[in-house]
């Protein structure tokens, strides 16, 4: 079988034209969010990626291809399925393809098919990493690894909270990945900017984290880089978070399920606040994505 992608005409004239484009992700939109609410998101990243002047290339998984440019009846098409799309990390795209499943891509998925489709930009809430208790589970996103094999810029706002952010931090650096703080000194840990271990270095500009892709990417061609900005309104939900983990840990959920139970427990026990400040990240990282990608095709 040959692996089909199917771009929008808008995605592949920019891709074409050497335009900036910005990648986005499909797995926040079936598995992120409750009541729908990741559809509203994603048009929202898009809206974000187009005021910026880049083009928003979504990409998922349907009818058999890769699809980067989705129309709102595709995307409606994920929020409606919800849990019952597949989660598509890079390991699950041939399968989804081959068995005509509709696959809702991660942060890894998404950069797999970002390396086979030439796109260099990607924005995302957070980024999956090194999970609690990980010396007895050896559960480690393999969001790290294909970041560390990718060549593209992600920004978000670091790993999600519900990981060992000081772990994952150290396994980026083992595994080469710059990682790049927005404004701040510290890795932000999604909710919160505060508490994170130190980044190797801050940028405060598009053009100058632009300018740091480039120099990367002449010296490591193969190696992909974060830019972690904060929220602007984040809370500490730290004590929540642990109970969450606790409690999904309990119910015996494990591996690709342990993201979206441990979200949709934090936003029951945050009362729904949780929702707001992720919804408004995931916008806001969006736009900055495109800034830089903006920024990156100027100094072309």
């Amino acid at each position: 079988m040959t692996l089909t992608m199917r771009m929008s005409d808008e995605v592949a004239d920019a891709v074409a034209g050497g335009a900036p484009v910005v990648a986005l992700e499909t797995s926040l939109v079936s598995h992120g969010f409750s009541r729908g609410l990741g559809l509203a998101a994603a048009l929202e990243s898009e809206q974000r990626v187009r005021a910026a002047g880049a083009i928003p290339a979504t990409i998922g998984v349907l009818d058999g291809e890769v699809r980067a440019g989705l129309d709102r009846a595709a995307l409606e098409r994920f929020a409606e399925a919800g849990s019952r799309a597949r989660k598509v990390g890079a390991r699950d795209i041939a399968a989804c393809l081959v068995q005509r499943a509709l696959g809702s891509v991660t942060v890894g998925g998404t950069l797999a098919i970002c390396k086979k489709a030439g796109l260099r930009f990607m924005a995302t809430g957070g980024i999956g990493g090194v999970h609690r208790g990980f010396a007895q589970t050896l559960d480690i996103s393999a969001d790290l690894m294909q970041l560390a094999r990718t060549p593209a810029l992600v920004v978000c706002s670091g790993p999600k909270a519900i990981l060992d952010v000081a772990a994952t931090s150290e396994l980026l650096e083992t595994l080469g990945v710059p990682v790049l703080g927005w404004r701040v000194p510290t890795l932000p840990m999604f909710y919160t900017a505060q508490g994170g271990p130190p980044v190797p270095a801050v940028v405060t500009t598009g053009m100058e984290a632009a300018a740091v892709a480039a120099a990367h990417w002449e010296l490591n061609p193969s190696c992909g880089l974060l830019v972690a900005r904060p929220p602007l309104n984040g809370m500490d939900l730290g004590e929540l978070v642990t109970k969450a983990v606790r409690q999904v840990r309990a119910a015996g959920v494990t591996g690709q399920e342990v993201t979206p139970a441990v979200l949709a427990r934090i936003e029951e026990l945050s009362g729904g606040r949780s929702v707001a400040v992720n919804r408004a990240l995931i916008a806001d990282n969006a736009g900055l994505a495109a800034q830089i990608a903006v920024a990156f095709t100027a100094s072309r």
